[in-house]
């Protein structure tokens, strides 16, 4: 049973949630159109890092640790995962489901009864051939990221390495070096702001214990991810704020402004999490909400 002080597992109700992490000596969201260099806002400077990464996490985390089915994933096509799942539908799929245009909704619902991802995140299922479509339409996902980004601007380095190793006989012989390139952050604090819809959820088929699981990969999102890309990543914080009218009991964007990240006024270039303040507004929390610190610092 739900109490309130598992509020935020509760998938009856809206949920929002701030996201605190810190990148040191790493690249926490490399960007393929600028030479893999950690991803930036080129106007103030201040890191970004996507919604998908930061889902790819939860993804990778819930598939190691709980051995949970994983739909977007690099094992297997996703129009193989497709087929399989409709052939294990009852009554088998007729000829004109298959090559129709319109979406296939038991399929969808056997999809999102499979796939922990498509329930909480939702999916294009409308890909196939054009002979064997497999319609299964498009799911909208009730928990959903923004970009996460730096509290303050961050410092791009694009570190010259050498290695030992030589790929080429003739480099062997010749004793060349063979140069890389090594991109990094040397520390950011980043922000992220989520939101959970328990409209779609039962769309979806969400249930408590998902909803657990997902809070869980959220608290450990690097522990199993580590990386010497990545440098040292550690999640700061994570705080929920529930509501108990599944509406919501206030707007969203007034409790993110709730949660406040400075940096400390003897300090001129953060190097550290203790380089910073965080503070938390726990009192005077609109009627109807409840605030759930998972992690602190």
């Amino acid at each position: 049973m739900t109490t309130e002080t598992r509020a935020h597992c509760d998938p009856r109700r809206r949920h929002e949630f701030v996201l605190l992490f810190d990148v040191r000596d790493g690249n926490p969201n490399g960007d393929p159109d600028a030479g893999n260099l950690p991803r930036v806002d080129p106007e103030t400077m201040h890191g970004l890092v996507t919604d998908v990464c930061l889902k790819r996490k939860v993804r990778d985390y819930l598939q190691m640790v709980r051995g949970l089915p994983i739909f977007i994933q690099s094992e297997a096509a996703l129009n193989t995962l497709k087929e399989q799942t409709a052939e294990k539908l009852d009554p088998p799929l007729t000829e004109e489901e298959r090559k129709g245009k319109r979406p296939i909704p038991r399929l969808r619902s056997k999809l999102c009864a499979n796939y922990y991802d498509i329930r909480m995140f939702g999916a294009v299922l409308s890909t196939g051939e054009k002979g064997d479509r497999l319609n299964a339409g498009q799911v909208r996902g009730p928990v959903q990221f923004t970009f996460a980004r730096s509290i303050d601007p961050i410092l791009l380095l694009d570190l010259s390495i050498t290695r030992k190793a030589r790929t080429t006989e003739e480099r062997m012989e010749t004793g060349e070096t063979e140069m890389g390139r090594k991109p990094i952050v040397p520390y950011g604090l980043y922000e992220a702001h989520g939101f959970y819809n328990p409209f779609f959820a039962e769309m979806t088929g969400v249930n408590e214990e998902d909803l657990g699981a997902f809070w869980e990969a959220m608290e450990h999102l690097f522990d199993l991810d580590r990386s010497a890309a990545r440098g040292e990543m550690t999640v700061r914080g994570l705080y929920v704020f529930s509501h108990e009218n599944a509406k919501g009991n206030a707007p969203a964007h007034k409790l993110f402004e709730r949660v406040h990240v400075d940096k400390k006024t003897t300090v001129e270039t953060p190097r550290l999490f203790s380089d910073y303040e965080v503070r938390v507004d726990k009192e005077g929390l609109p009627e109807g909400v409840t605030l759930t610190e998972l992690v602190t610092g």
